[in-house]
């Protein structure tokens, strides 16, 4: 590791330090998000710069609490500060936006920048425990990240989240040097019954969403169009049964 602080490579999140969030529930499944916590960030700034190389302050500004994670640069004999500001929490208002500034001050400095790259993640009501209560459905299941592929663009290429049980209920099979067209053709299958599923759900038609985001052939789509496009599906009300 150099002597520069802009010059360390953070390392890529483990599966292990990975944790899932419900996102959205419906009768026909749940969406999840990967998220990282507070403990990951402070273990991998001791790992990177050591314990004695970083700091963290927090500051108040216009009613906002803002985190500032500092980095000792040895060859200018400075500390270097990135910062970003918190969101609320439902919960333990102060607490959770300390926690949350410092999580996102982290993820300027590259700690687990990756987890930006994840494709949509859809849990069909059968691998899961869905519920209803009043108005409206939750999922009691737990999930974790089984395992997790990068490709050298420290995109996430390859995923496997299982539920309590240990049993898969998500995989995205990654590529390898050996078998980049086979392993290619099972990326976009994946997105592809992901999609279908919530073209589905939703009563939206392929041919709308070709013509939306100009596409010709779906399986061809690039990553970000994908992302946009399965965001957009989520945030879509099911159609009437």
């Amino acid at each position: 590791m150099g002597n520069r602080a802009e010059d360390t490579v953070i390392r890529l999140l483990r599966a292990d330090e990975i944790e899932c969030r419900a996102s959205m529930a419906s009768e026909k499944g749940v969406s999840l998000l990967l998220y990282k916590d507070a403990r990951v960030d402070q273990r991998i700034l001791d790992e990177t710069f050591g314990l004695f190389g970083w700091k963290r302050s927090h500051q108040c500004i216009d009613g906002n609490l803002y985190c500032t994670v500092e980095v000792y640069n040895k060859e200018i004999g400075e500390w270097i500060s990135k910062q970003d500001v918190g969101t609320n929490g439902y919960t333990e208002k102060e607490k959770s936006q300390a926690s949350d500034s410092f999580k996102r001050a982290c993820f300027n400095w590259g700690i687990g920048r990756e987890l930006y790259t994840a494709p949509f993640i859809w849990i069909p009501a059968e691998k899961a425990d869905i519920r209803k209560k009043g108005d409206k459905f939750y999922c009691s299941s737990r999930f974790s990240v089984n395992s997790i592929e990068y490709n050298g663009g420290r995109e996430i290429v390859g995923l496997s989240i299982v539920d309590g049980n240990r049993r898969v209920v998500y995989e995205l099979k990654g590529k390898t040097e050996a078998g980049a067209g086979k392993a290619g053709q099972a990326v976009s299958d994946a997105r592809m019954d992901s999609l279908e599923k919530e073209l589905q759900r939703t009563g939206v038609k392929m041919e709308a969403v070709k013509d939306r985001y100009q596409i010709d052939n779906p399986m061809e789509m690039s990553e970000e169009t994908y992302r946009k496009m399965m965001n957009a599906l989520a945030k879509t009300k099911s159609k009437a049964a």
